[in-house]
């Protein structure tokens, strides 16, 4: 199996060699590493190349770290940005479906800002539309106004519901569609795309919800969900909301899926250039993206199963990295190496 590996940016290439071992650890994989995101940008002045987007074509699946940090940070609507990379990688690969499992793990309980009580349970997914709306609608800027076009058709509504519907007919039968339909007429297509796809499938559960009200919920009773259905931006800053469920971004995994080529997989989280080099970066969430690209990616359900219980097993042991710190009893801080080593451990025959 051929993985591309777009370590990035930042903390990106620690984390992406440690998951490199990981990989090591459950399988036979051949690796090449490319630029992406600010690397590129210092190296070929784009944040992707059509030489990188063509070997991620043509790879089994593609591993991401990290891009972007204040060195690439501009306003200035001609000069390239790092997460044009990302934004590249999925219109090229066709990936628009976005999919962030959210499962607090029983060690972290109490690295959760939210009480114990009130994250019992949760266990919810979020199906983010990831190559339509806002992000990549018509742009316009002049000196005293911009716009930023929000754009969907009902058939790519349709096709990211479907992969919802689905996903939630394997979990709970549970999908949540949110939207702003009180006020966009983007949001109401979404609705009426979204409740005409649901008598396909009459074994789920579908209700609505507005955007403002699944931010609260989040929050207050985050284990009424079970699949998230939502557009671009929606999707992204629910998501991010939703990680702090687990006590930190730097426990969230994604995979980016859609297209017949290989999806993209990558921790939710940035590129954290203030750590970076530092070896106190939290590897965990590349290493459960690595779980999603064994299971998702290339059908090895066994191996992602392992990566998953290894992470577990790693804290259990009481290893945090800083970002998930309480100074509870029991617990002892750990940099990059260790916790990849304790996680290698579990995973040993």
């Amino acid at each position: 199996m051929r993985i591309a590996v777009l370590a990035g940016d930042g903390i990106g290439p620690e984390i992406a060699a440690a998951a490199r071992e990981v990989l090591d650890a459950v399988g036979d994989f051949s690796y090449e590493e490319h630029l992406v995101g600010g690397a590129s940008i210092d190296e070929h002045g784009v944040a992707l190349t059509d030489k990188v987007l063509a070997a991620c074509k043509s790879a089994d699946a593609v591993l991401l770290g990290a891009v972007g940090g204040p060195k690439w940070d501009t306003t200035d609507p001609d000069q390239p940005r790092p997460e044009q990379g990302l934004l590249g990688l999925r219109k090229g690969l066709g990936l628009f479906a976005n999919l962030r499992p959210v499962r607090p793990s029983a060690a972290l309980v109490d690295a959760s800002p939210l009480r114990a009580d009130v994250i019992a349970g949760t266990d919810l997914l979020v199906v983010r539309e990831l190559t339509g709306g806002i992000y990549f609608g018509e742009k316009t800027r002049t000196e005293t106004t911009a716009s930023d076009e929000c754009l969907y058709s009902s058939e790519e509504i349709e096709r990211i519901a479907r992969v919802a519907f689905e996903v939630a007919g394997r979990r709970s039968g549970r999908v949540t569609s949110v939207d702003k339909a009180n006020v966009l007429e983007t949001s109401r297509l979404w609705r009426e795309t979204v409740a005409a796809l649901a008598m396909d499938y009459p074994e789920v559960e579908l209700d609505h919800m507005l955007v403002d009200n699944a931010a609260m919920q989040l929050v207050a009773n985050p284990s009424r969900f079970d699949v998230i259905l939502t557009e671009n931006m929606f999707g992204d800053i629910l998501s991010d909301e939703a990680a702090m469920l687990t006590g930190s971004l730097g426990m969230l995994p994604s995979a980016s899926l859609g297209g017949d080529g290989p999806g993209v997989f990558e921790p939710v989280h940035g590129s954290a250039p203030d750590i970076a080099g530092q070896g106190v970066a939290n590897p965990l969430a590349t290493f459960l993206s690595v779980a999603m690209l064994l299971r998702d990616g290339l059908g090895m359900e066994s191996e992602a199963s392992r990566v998953e219980s290894a992470v577990e097993a790693a804290l259990a042991t009481g290893l945090r990295t800083a970002d998930l710190a309480t100074g509870a009893d029991g617990e002892r801080e750990a940099g990059t190496a260790e916790i990849t080593r304790a996680v290698l451990a579990a995973l040993a025959p």
